[in-house]
């Protein structure tokens, strides 16, 4: 009998009831493992009982970043140690890493989790799954894998890089699936067509993650490597990893895992609801997680909340893809502008390709400017770049209220990597 790792609930006020259930568990576990969280809700004025409702979720205290590297390097440790079987860390640039501790269920909770990514995307026991993302502490590689396991496909644990390699493993091995970073599926597509090996990949389907990718660019690796399907999979270390949710085959918004956290999307500066169908920040509270539970986590990452039903009939909710971070907005002569919005505008464009750079400066004259150099789409005319960077000028500047200067370059005219992508570059001092 095929297993199902699809939750059990079919409305929404069977949802409610489980995670109402799983909220009182969490602020309970929570006070009584954790001595950072016993002081954060008394300071608060918050004890367990107090969880009656959803309603009270509010009245529930913020949890940031800086919380995690502030307890540094056990933060939020709800479990003594003889519990924790696994801990893994996340790519923060800057301070100390975040470290989460994982206890057995966790691990347990995070497979199916997984799990349910790949049967959400239409994968059967059948498919080859190459996972092609950084292994070690990190939760990348382990997660994906884990999940690939206990969904019962096969597992190709390629990690990054090494393109040579990755291509033999892709015909050798008869791929049927990718999983990686979107700049790193663009660099295999790219090979795989410079190669001239198309007719002999089976690949059918790219599951990534990691970073914002355009539309353009999706539709430019799916035409590259004759996918039917590019998944979007979101997830951070501090909600186990990557696998809390996937786009179904009708790619009409991410579904969530509502079953095992609480998503609220929330105004970054009042920290107040914002109407469905408005962007917001991500905030998790989770529901079942031992270890390391987050309660009202700020995760900086920006979406909205998709209204309605999916086509697919799942009972699962859904968030529209990541369009970026809080932080990670610039200003520009007093607009503020997120590479989100410039990455929109670029993937309506005509003649260009999918990769893009912003770079900005502020000049003698005291100044902002913004430069952005894209690509010419392949086989482009260059006697067009004139008419071309007026018209991309012409849109940047209806649309962001601030002028920039556009550079067309050759295609592929702009570094390709297998990990994230550099878009913005700021070379202004101040």
């Amino acid at each position: 009998m095929k297993r199902t790792f699809m939750p059990s609930f079919r409305t929404k006020e069977e949802l409610e009831a489980l995670q109402l259930e799983g909220l009182k568990w969490t602020v309970k576990h929570a006070y009584e493992g954790s001595p950072f969280y016993r002081q954060k809700l008394d300071e608060a004025g918050v004890k367990p009982p107090d969880i009656r409702s959803l309603d009270d979720l509010k009245r529930l205290p913020f949890l940031t970043a800086q919380d995690l590297q502030a307890q540094y390097p056990w933060p939020l440790r709800s479990v003594p140690f003889e519990r924790i079987v696994r801990l893994h860390a996340s790519t923060g640039t800057t301070g100390k890493r975040k470290v989460l501790v994982y206890t057995e269920k966790d691990i347990d909770d995070w497979a199916d989790m997984f799990a349910r990514c790949y049967e959400m995307a239409g994968l059967s026991r059948e498919d080859r799954i190459q996972i092609c993302v950084g292994y070690g502490v990190w939760t990348a590689g382990a997660g994906f894998q884990l999940g690939c396991e206990r969904f019962g496909a096969l597992a190709i644990p390629a990690g990054p890089g090494n393109i040579d390699m990755q291509i033999q493993f892709i015909e050798d091995f008869e791929t049927t699936v990718l999983c990686c970073t979107a700049s790193m599926a663009l660099l295999l597509a790219e090979e795989i067509e410079r190669r001239g090996i198309r007719d002999r990949v089976r690949v059918k389907k790219v599951i990534f993650g990691a970073e914002r990718s355009s539309d353009a660019m999706r539709a430019r690796i799916r035409d590259l490597i004759g996918a039917e399907h590019v998944f979007d999979i979101p997830g951070l270390t501090e909600v186990y990893g990557p696998g809390t949710g996937l786009d179904c085959v009708h790619h009409s918004g991410v579904h969530y895992w509502a079953d095992y956290y609480i998503l609220e999307v929330l105004n970054p500066e009042t920290l107040e609801p914002v109407p469905e169908g408005e962007v917001g920040e991500m905030v998790y509270t989770t529901l079942r997680k031992e270890a390391a539970p987050l309660i009202r986590y700020r995760s900086r990452d920006l979406t909205r909340l998709v209204p309605g039903d999916c086509p697919c009939g799942s009972p699962l909710p859904r968030h529209d893809k990541i369009v970026g971070r809080s932080d990670d907005m610039f200003i520009v002569r007093g607009v503020n502008i997120y590479p989100s919005h410039i990455d929109e505008i670029l993937s309506r464009e005509k003649g260009i390709g999918s990769e893009y750079q912003i770079h900005l400066s502020h000049q003698e004259d005291g100044k902002d400017y913004m430069v952005v150099r894209v690509e010419r789409e392949p086989g482009g005319d260059p006697s067009r770049d004139g008419d071309l960077c007026r018209r991309i000028e012409r849109d940047l500047r209806k649309e962001t209220l601030v002028s920039a200067t556009v550079e067309i370059l050759d295609y592929q005219g702009l570094p390709r990597t297998e990990r994230k992508a550099k878009r913005v570059f700021d070379h202004r001092t101040f």
